[in-house]
Formats: C-alpha cells, sequence, structure tokens
C-alpha cells in the first residue's frame, strides 16, 4: 500500500503495481529479442555490404541489451507478485530492481542513438544501396528496431511523469515516535510539520486545478474556488498512503462484498405510497408528475443531450435551424448565438416559442443555464435548471463546503452546499428581482410554480423552491439524480412537504457526500488490509467479475485472528504521514457507517425519495427484458456508496427518463442501450 520509494522520493505508485506493466514490457521485449535473433541468424553470413559490419555489431549489442532487460524484468514482475497490498515485506529488494532496470536504458539509449546516426548516415552512400543483398523483410525490420527503441524511451519518460507525485519529496520527521510509528502530532515540531505538509499539499493541487481548468479565466471568484476545493481534496487524502490501484483495488473488493451481502437479503417490501404524503396521493401520479418533468430537466442540456439521445435524426433536425436568423427571439435566449440550444429545447419538450418566458444559456461559476416557460399541459409555470455541463459547472459541484441559509420558520441548523447554495441564489434574484416570475405569472396567474433539474440542477432546483417556498406556498419541486450533500437534516425534513428526489438504481451522485466518502475511504483501508490476495489478482479477478459475472469471492483474509482493537489502529507504510485520531480509521474493524462522525457536518437528500430500482437479477443480457418498481425511500438508505457497473450509467438523465417512461406507459420500453424500442414491462 504505501508509495514506492526510489531515488530519494516517494513515487505515485506501490511495490506491487509493477506486475502488469512489467508484464506488458516482457511480453514486448520477449518478441522483439526472438524476431531480432531470427533475422540475425538466418542473415548472418550477409553482413559483408557496406556497413554491414556496423550493422552486426549493433545486432549484436542489441540482444545483449535486450536479454538482460528481460531477466531484469522478470525479477521485477516476480518480486512485484509477490506479498499482499498490506504486507510489502515480500517485496523489499524491489527497489534494487528498479535501479537495476534504470541502469540499463543507458545502454539502451546510446544504441537507440547509434542505430540513428547509423540510418541517417548517407556519407557511404544511400541506404538502400548499403543492403542490396539484405531482403526487403530484414530492412523494414531494422527500421522498426529504431523506430520501436524510441517509442519505449518516450513511454517510459510518459509513465515517469504520471507516476511522478510533488509531494513526494523526502521530508525530515518528527523527531517524537510512539511504539507503534505514530507520530507524537501534539508537539510543537509535529504541529508544525503537519502544517506544512498540508500547506504544500493545498498549493499542489491547487496548481493541479489551474492547469486542468486553463481554459478558463483566472479572476478572484475562480481562485477562490480552486483554494477551497484544493483544500477539502487534499484533507480528504492527507491521513493515507494509497496509491490509485489499491482505491482499485479496494472498489473491486467492496464491489463483490455487496453483491455478497445483495444477494443473501430478504426481498423488500414494496410500498405503494410515502409515509409522508396524504393517503390519496398515489404513487402512480407522482410518477407520472416526475416523468412529465424530466423531459424539460433533459431539455435544459440543449443541444449535446438532444444529440446523445437521438445520434441518428438529432443532427439532421438541428442543422437547419441553429443558424437560421432569428433576431427577434435572441432577447430571452442569452449565451446561444446558433440557437442550437434552443432548438433542440423545442423538439425536446415539444412547446411553442411563444410559451417560454426566459431562457439563459450564460455559464459561469456559481451561475448555471435555466430556462423558465408556461407549461399548458400541467398548468404550470416551469423553471428548469441544468446539471453539469462545462468546467464552470464542475467547479460549483467541487465546492462541497456548506453554507448557512437560514430560512424563516425552519427550526434548527440549516446550512447546504455552498456552490448549488450559491447557483440557487443567483436564479433566485434573476426570478424575483428581475421579474420574470412577475412576467410568467400575469399572462397566466391560475398556473402554479414547478421547479425541476437533474444533478447539479437538482440541487440548486432543489434550494432554489427552499429560497420560494414562502413566496409560492403551493410550489413543487421534481429534483432527479440530487447530489446527496446537499441539505442540513433541518432543511431536509422543511423540503419533503414540496420536493420530491427521484433516484435509478445505484447512482453515484445522490450518495456522493464528504461523510459517505469519508466511510468509502475506511471500508477501502479495512477490506485492503484483511484480504490475504496480491494485488494483481484481485485487479484481474475484479476485471473478470465486471465483464463476465460470477459469484463474488469469498474474501479470505490473513488477520482474522487479529484483535479488533489492532484493526482499529492506522495502516502503517513505510515513512507513510499518519495523523493521530483520524476519522477514517476510527473503528476500522466496524461496518457502520460514519454518518455520525463529526469531522464534516453531515448533508442530505432533499424531500421525499422516491427510488427506482431494477426488478430481477442485477446481470442481463442486451436483449433480456428489464422490470423497474418503484417505492419510497429513506435519507438513510443513501448513506453510503454503492459500488456497481451502473453507478455513472443510472446518472445518466436519459437513462432516467427512459425509466420512468417505462413505468408511466402502458406501452412496454426498452432500456437496453443497443436496442431502444424493444419491448419491455413495468413494475410499481
Amino acid at each position: 500500500m504505501p508509495g514506492m520509494v526510489v531515488f530519494g522520493r516517494r513515487w505515485g505508485i506501490a511495490s506491487d503495481d509493477l506486475v502488469f506493466p512489467g508484464s506488458f514490457e516482457l511480453f514486448v521485449r520477449v518478441l522483439w529479442w526472438i524476431g531480432t535473433l531470427i533475422l540475425y541468424t538466418y542473415h548472418k553470413g550477409h553482413f559483408d555490404c557496406n556497413g554491414g559490419g556496423v550493422l552486426h555489431s549493433y545486432l549484436v549489442g542489441l540482444l545483449t541489451v535486450l536479454g538482460l532487460i528481460i531477466l531484469s524484468l522478470c525479477a521485477i514482475v516476480y518480486v512485484s507478485a509477490q506479498g499482499t497490498i498490506t504486507n510489502p515485506g515480500p517485496r523489499r529488494s524491489i527497489a534494487a530492481l528498479v535501479y537495476v532496470r534504470a541502469l540499463l536504458y543507458i545502454p539502451e539509449l546510446v544504441w537507440a542513438c547509434l542505430g540513428a546516426v547509423w540510418v541517417s548516415d548517407d556519407s557511404k552512400g544511400s541506404v538502400v544501396a548499403r543492403w542490396v543483398v539484405l531482403s526487403n523483410t530484414f530492412i523494414i525490420f531494422i527500421f522498426s528496431l529504431f523506430q520501436n527503441n524510441w517509442i519505449i524511451l518516450l513511454f517510459t519518460l510518459l509513465g515517469v511523469v504520471f507516476v511522478f507525485d510533488p509531494l513526494g519529496n523526502p521530508r525530515p520527521q518528527p523527531p517524537t515516535m510512539e511504539p507503534l510509528g505514530v507520530r507524537d502530532l501534539e508537539s510543537s515540531e509535529g504541529t508544525q510539520f503537519l502544517s506544512t505538509a498540508r500547506s504544500l499539499a493545498v498549493k499542489v493541487w491547487e496548481s493541479r486545478l489551474r492547469l486542468l481548468c486553463c481554459c478558463l479565466p483566472q479572476d478572484e471568484s475562480h481562485r477562490a474556488a480552486f483554494s477551497s476545493i484544493a483544500q477539502l481534496v487534499s484533507g480528504f487524502f492527507s491521513d493515507t498512503d494509497l496509491v490509485p490501484s489499491d482505491i482499485a483495488a479496494g472498489l473491486a473488493l467492496l464491489h463483490q462484498e455487496q453483491d455478497k451481502m445483495e444477494q443473501s437479503r430478504d426481498p423488500d417490501v414494496i410500498a405503494t405510497h410515502s409515509p409522508s404524503s396524504p393517503i390519496g396521493e398515489d404513487l402512480e401520479i407522482e410518477l407520472e408528475k416526475a416523468a412529465h418533468c424530466m423531459r424539460f430537466a433533459a431539455a435544459a442540456y440543449g443541444w449535446p443531450m438532444y444529440i446523445y439521445s437521438n445520434p441518428l435524426t438529432g443532427p439532421c433536425k438541428l442543422s437547419g435551424e441553429c443558424c437560421r436568423s432569428r433576431a427577434a427571439e435572441y432577447d430571452i435566449v442569452g449565451g446561444d448565438h446558433l440557437g442550437c440550444h434552443f432548438s433542440s429545447i423545442l423538439h425536446s419538450t415539444g412547446l411553442q416559442y411563444r410559451d417560454f418566458i426566459y431562457v439563459s444559456f450564460h455559464n459561469q461559476i456559481y451561475e448555471i443555464p435555466f430556462f423558465v416557460a408556461l407549461d399548458h399541459k400541467r398548468e404550470a409555470v416551469l423553471v428548469a435548471v441544468r446539471g453539469t455541463l462545462s468546467l464552470r459547472d464542475v467547479l460549483t459541484d467541487l465546492s462541497a463546503e456548506c453554507e448557512n441559509l437560514p430560512i424563516e420558520g425552519v427550526s434548527g441548523a440549516c446550512y447546504a452546499h455552498k456552490g448549488m447554495c450559491q447557483a440557487a441564489g443567483y436564479i433566485y434574484k434573476k426570478l424575483v428581482n428581475d421579474g420574470i416570475l412577475n412576467q410568467a405569472f400575469s399572462i397566466a396567474p391560475e398556473y402554479k410554480l414547478v421547479i425541476t433539474g437533474h444533478s447539479l440542477g437538482a440541487g440548486t432546483a432543489s434550494l432554489l423552491a427552499i429560497l420560494l417556498r414562502n413566496s409560492f406556498p403551493t410550489l413543487q419541486c421534481y429534483s432527479f439524480s440530487p447530489p446527496g450533500g446537499l441539505l442540513s437534516k433541518a432543511l431536509a425534513d422543511y423540503s419533503k412537504d414540496f420536493v420530491v428526489s427521484v433516484v435509478l438504481g445505484k447512482d453515484l451522485v445522490p450518495r456522493l457526500s464528504i461523510p459517505n466518502m469519508e466511510d468509502l475511504k475506511r471500508r477501502i483501508l479495512k477490506i485492503v488490509s484483511n484480504c490475504n490476495k496480491p494485488k494483481y489478482r484481485i485487479l484481474l479477478q475484479g476485471c473478470w467479475y465486471e465483464l463476465f459475472g460470477g459469484d463474488p469471492d469469498d474474501f479470505p483474509t490473513e488477520m482474522d485472528n487479529r484483535r479488533e482493537e489492532e484493526l482499529s489502529q492506522p495502516l502503517l507504510g513505510e515513512e507513510s504521514l499518519i495523523i493521530r485520531h483520524s476519522s477514517s480509521y476510527q473503528s476500522l474493524a466496524s461496518d457502520d457507517s460514519p454518518a455520525h462522525t463529526a469531522a464534516h457536518l453531515p448533508l442530505f437528500l432533499p424531500g421525499r425519495i422516491l427510488h427506482i430500482t431494477e426488478d430481477g437479477p442485477s446481470r442481463r443480457s442486451c436483449f433480456s427484458q428489464v422490470r423497474y418498481r418503484a417505492e419510497w425511500s429513506s435519507e438513510m438508505a443513501f448513506r453510503s456508496v454503492l459500488i456497481s457497473p451502473r453507478m455513472l450509467a443510472d446518472h445518466m438523465p436519459d437513462a432516467v427518463l427512459k425509466a420512468l417512461c417505462s413505468l408511466t406507459s402502458d406501452r412496454p420500453f426498452s432500456l437496453c442501450p443497443s436496442s431502444i424500442s424493444n419491448n419491455q414491462h413495468n413494475t410499481i
């Protein structure tokens, strides 16, 4: 698990991460060596041409260098495959083998340079004239040797850059050490050391964010967002010594463990009414309303979602309209210079141009697109907020610290997700201060207010509904796939009267919050520390399970006999930076969710939660029918992250829309990606 320490610094890979890259390079090198040996043997007596002696020496040297490289790779792969993730003892010699392999790059580089000089040297006549007695196959192979040399060296350089860890510089260790190796960070030296390390980590993450968002203006608002996000991310990873492959292995093990628990669980009893709703409000009616509003939430994404949902017909329908002159229409369409977004909204919603009160595609950090339209079918003034579709939206998503949101009439602590709270405030000012809602209700005073959105738009729509609730007591909000870390408990309970959240399957985003991520990190630490299999086997079996299914692993452990109090101690690696009393290591042997931890304020999903799941086995062929069921759920059912191949696919707006349509339509409907028009049954 600890990052490998070579050349005086820590790297972003562990000593057991060299099995797969080493095996791949070994395979290439062996083929290369065999091919070179065969052609060298076959043409052994034909090196008396002009320049043939140099070529002969080059090939002999190349065979020698390749042989040494192959031997070193065999040793690296073998040693790297030993031990377990948290038991690097059998891999103690991997650093020395890496040094040997690095030294072999010197003669390889020299040989590559000599080959390049030999090929480019034309002082003795053309290259083809030198090899007139050699076959064309041999000539082509020689050229490929020179090219492969440089290609492998280039990929090696890229690999070094990829695993380079800016925080891996050797640092002076605090002088005080406890018997188990945990630093005494209560001392002044330890506190100063820890503060310096944290500041450096924040600066590194800020630099990464600026590089990732280099196309965005570097103004004050963006710099503030970069700083807050960097503090959040660096704090999340500061108490662990995990490398990316450790996380991948832990996720693979967790997926199989969760599937095993799900298979042994008794079938749930399906509820037909919300416990918080009136007796007469039927689940089918709520599903029909949700399916209707989801069309508007998906339409808010504009032409990208329309093309994604209609890859064959969408481009043809929009191509003739995007560049059409609509001078009179641009007073309500902002930020859509070609009109493609607005045209796609018209096609998706079925509304007419005159039905739209305001449409804005203006997009900045904390300022997201939305539109206001008259929905005559449901007799509603509908506000649809767009979800994440740009880097600015991602920054809004990641601004996940809490911000106070006092609401009149709500007792208890009132706080919410900062980025979405700011976005809701921006839209609120537009709707109220600019008179957009007054304009809409002056046209249709008998209509009610409905707010909807998906993902980022769902969280913003829920907060906007809370802000507008006192002014519009009859408003309704339909929030599709909202983020889990959105509202405080008081605001979540307050929103149950007018917000309905729809979650599909094992969608990641409604389970995404800082406490849940701390829980996921704790579970990964526990499961990788207890597994007695080498990492390469975990990853291979995990890939096979994801692709082809099968029975979940039994998870044999090498620490079954360890005392529980020992399991609750931090997992120590070589020269690891471990923080005392980290919430990630508390109760490591317990399976309880850490939603109660005080490290971060708990946040919840908004309103009543309508959970849609597939009825039947989780794995099916693409041509099999899918049955859905819908039930009212509790926010506590989303207090841990579920690992599944569907965790991202279930978040897509088209998947949510198709699931809702399948539940509300009498006509069977298929959700198979490759066969959208096939039949499918629905269940409530």
